[in-house]
């Protein structure tokens, strides 16, 4: 028999340590003769990443594989013949680490300390070469210069420079005899989800000719692929949805159709959504707020293959299927390897000891927002067996604004909405306009528009929710990291709905981010609010430090004190502002963190300062002892 209490004071066994330590979080997935390679970030081991083979740990305990450029890495490692080719966080420098154990030091040391970058590479099939991007950063702390190279595998240390006339590379790619690199470039102001080109050269002994550049500048490729017949194929846009093609004599075939996706913002290096198999093509794609896999065969037919998963990642090829990481509503992301019949599990997942009753299952919500348009959030409801709502209370509403901006609600299992869910919250996490996996028109609905658009939709669930009377009107709180942290202190600073905010590493200085951030997002602004500084009216005008006078609502901020791309310098700022005011806040900064905290340590103490402000703002008392958050 469940009991009756009031939302914010239900004990939950899902607790902050639940959330945070032991999990794993899982990048890319090689297959190779040997077995199924893939990498895990620990929080435990503060952050580190460790390259795992069959489920035993391939890299030394000293050693974390991460690399720095465009700052969020991704694409730190491959293999070539069973030996791992990695970049160490340490020096960022490239390693390869044979069967035997033996090291062998790749790239040359740097002028200064992390000056050569290197991310997203490949081995030639001749065993001879790694092609990957390379990023050269100066003393002069100018922006610094990205290329695509190609790194000797015999221990020489040579480095030899393939392309360098844009911005930004990824995602080079060999053909299976060896002659031919594909690779993805773009320039500022665009990202790589905007307009990004693709280009074809001829390869040889470490060299690249005739280099010729492929398709239209209007649309944002993802992920060339090489077939084992020597076919190119590329996921595009260009028909508004992120679609396969094959390309024969230079025109685009296209292989898939539907309003769906198969690419996911390119935010990290290494991202993987096909395969091939055979004459077959497995793929990934995201439709309605879930994931799902299918086979597209030589003929055009495409099949689906039942998976229980709603959370589709990095994917490869065996044998007779493929090997990805999956996660459901019920279930933490796991290393799977599936055949059309079959399915096992390869990593070792923790064991929560709860039953899926638990964890909350959302209901994907289209709503009404501004300009008589609609969005769509993932509504969870509060979720917890031994206890109930009251008949005359309405339960309390976090709404998460996902970051990016560009970027989407995660379709699987997350702890950390359990937390909130358990304990009598309804969550609603929003694919605000400008979010992935509803069409380019939809993701780039954010162009000039950001801090306006999103921070409307945010507002708009929370006040479709509040009519529906599915939730309490004078307990609406919103939280977010980074873009969403700006998404949170613009919505608490241009509208009066919300009674409490909390804001991760958020922007809270446009102008100072346009001023002050790397290189990779150095003119993501452009696209989003205009060109700096010419557009400095709107940037004042958007930006919550500049219009304190209007805040009138209590906030928490969380913020790393090493943040190379919102610095910490913001969080103060706002943190004044608020004292000026007299409202009540609280910021919680944590001297060995970056953008993104890693250590298990300070994920925890930044989720319990989150429930002890809210419950300080909404007057529940939680049931969980928590540390003394100050609030000023």
């Amino acid at each position: 028999m469940s009991k009756v209490a009031s939302c914010g004071s239900w004990k939950s066994p899902i607790t902050a340590d639940l959330v945070v330590s032991g999990a794993v979080g899982f990048g890319e997935v090689v297959v190779t003769e040997s077995g199924i390679w893939w990498s895990e970030s620990r929080p435990n081991e503060g952050g580190r990443v460790v390259i795992v083979r069959d489920g035993v740990d391939v890299v030394p305990e000293n050693i974390n594989v991460r690399t720095l450029v465009h700052e969020y890495g991704g694409g730190a490692w491959s293999v070539a013949s069973d030996d791992l080719i990695y970049s160490n966080y340490e020096d960022q420098r490239l390693y390869k680490l044979s069967q035997d154990g033996q090291s062998t030091i790749l790239t040359p040391e740097p002028e200064i300390s992390r000056g050569l970058r290197y991310a997203n590479g490949t081995p030639t099939p001749d065993g001879d070469w790694f092609i990957c991007v390379q990023e050269k950063h100066s003393e002069t702390n100018g922006e610094p210069a990205n290329s695509l190279v190609a790194v000797s595998l015999h221990g020489t240390q040579q480095v030899n420079q393939l392309a360098l006339d844009a911005d930004f590379f990824s995602s080079p790619t060999i053909s299976p005899n060896g002659k031919q690199l594909c690779w993805i470039q773009w320039n500022h102001p665009n990202m790589p989800w905007d307009n990004t080109e693709l280009w074809v050269a001829d390869f040889q002994d470490g060299e690249i000719s005739n280099e010729e550049r492929i398709g239209s500048t209007k649309e944002s490729f993802f992920q060339p692929s090489w077939s084992p017949r020597g076919q190119l194929h590329v996921v595009t846009d260009r028909d508004n949805w992120w679609h396969l093609y094959r390309l024969e004599d230079k025109e685009f075939i296209q292989l898939t159709f539907g309003n769906f996706e198969i690419a996911t913002p390119q935010w990290v290096f290494g991202l993987s959504r096909y395969v091939f198999l055979e004459e077959s093509i497995w793929f990934a794609y995201s439709k309605s707020g879930k994931d799902y896999l299918a086979v597209l065969e030589e003929d055009g037919s495409v099949s689906g293959i039942h998976l229980e998963a709603t959370s589709i990642g990095s994917l490869a090829s065996t044998v007779d299927g493929v090997a990805a990481v999956v996660a459901s509503y019920v279930e933490e992301p796991a290393v799977v390897q599936i055949t059309s019949s079959d399915q096992t599990v390869c990593s070792s997942p923790r064991d929560l000891g709860l039953k899926p009753e638990w964890f909350p299952q959302p209901e994907l919500l289209e709503f009404p927002t501004s300009e008589g348009e609609t969005a769509w959030a993932q509504v969870y409801v509060p979720t917890n067996p031994e206890f109930q709502v009251p008949d005359k209370e309405l339960p309390p509403l976090i709404v998460l604004a996902h970051g990016g901006p560009t970027g989407a609600a995660r379709t699987q299992l997350q702890l950390s909405i359990a937390w909130w869910t358990s304990r009598g919250f309804c969550v609603a996490d929003v694919d605000y306009r400008g979010s992935t996996g509803y069409g380019r028109e939809y993701r780039h609905r954010l162009h000039d528009s950001w801090g306006i658009l999103d921070v409307a939709d945010c507002v708009a669930i929370a006040e479709h929710l509040v009519e529906q009377k599915r939730v309490d009107q004078n307990r609406l709180a919103i939280k977010g990291g980074s873009a969403g942290g700006f998404t949170v202190l613009a919505a608490l600073t241009f509208h009066n709905i919300f009674s409490a905010g909390a804001s991760r590493y958020g922007v809270a200085d446009l102008e100072a981010l346009a001023k002050d951030t790397h290189k990779f997002e150095a003119r993501y602004l452009d696209r989003l609010i205009g060109p700096w500084p010419e557009s400095k009216d709107i940037y004042e005008s958007r930006s919550p430090i500049k219009h304190t006078d209007q805040l009138n609502t209590s906030l928490l901020l969380l913020q790393g004190s090493l943040d190379p791309i919102v610095p910490p310098n913001q969080a103060h700022m706002m943190a004044e502002a608020l004292k000026k005011k007299n409202l009540p806040f609280a910021l919680l900064e944590f001297p060995d963190e970056g953008h993104g905290f890693r250590k298990a340590e300070n994920q925890i103490r930044a989720l319990q300062a989150e429930l002890s402000f809210f419950a300080n703002q909404f007057d529940f008392t939680p049931a969980d002892s928590l540390p003394l958050l100050t609030i000023n």
